[in-house]
């Protein structure tokens, strides 16, 4: 196996991950905070999709899906293709309200569908290609990759704590 195929074989394994976080739930469970200033599960899993959204549509040249496809009104929020959550604040973290966790998954399946079309595609060669020069070292195509990775196996664990808590109550 190679770092492609271990690449495509990790982002494979998400979309069950999402569906596990949020299938069933209520958009006022989705809402929920376990604490005043935590995130709810559903805005981790929109700022997973949007961070994965934003920077594999920077790697392939093209509109964010958030934007092409309009979901920002599932999510009652305005379609700025800037706003991916990081940053966040109480107060902004408050505003992401999913219709449903069919838009989360929605959402999340249509930016895991491009991005599985993209990792596809790749060479090795293709890995080690400078993608970012405002670090150093420079990001790598590979590393970048790997970033999203990290961020989306991050929050997406993080969603299914909080849908603990939420079975819990």
């Amino acid at each position: 196996m190679d770092a492609r195929e271990v690449l495509a074989e990790a982002f494979d394994r998400l979309p069950d991950l999402v569906r596990s976080a949020v299938e069933g739930l209520t958009p006022e469970e989705l809402h929920w905070v376990p604490a005043p200033g935590a995130n709810s599960v559903g805005w981790l899993v929109w700022h997973l999709t949007r961070i994965q959204d934003d920077h594999v549509a920077e790697l392939v040249g093209e509109e964010q899906v958030w934007v092409r496809d309009g979901w920002a009104s599932r999510f009652g929020l305005d379609p700025a293709s800037g706003d991916t959550g990081y940053g966040h604040s109480p107060a902004q973290v408050d505003r992401v309200r999913p219709e449903s966790g069919e838009a989360l998954i929605g959402y999340f399946d249509a930016v895991a569908a491009r991005t599985a079309d993209f990792l596809r595609g790749l060479s090795a060669k293709d890995l080690d290609r400078v993608v970012d020069e405002r670090w150093d070292p420079p990001v790598t195509l590979g590393v970048r990759l790997v970033s999203v990775l990290n961020d989306d196996d991050q929050h997406v664990g993080q969603a299914a704590y909080v849908r603990g808590l939420i079975n819990a109550r």
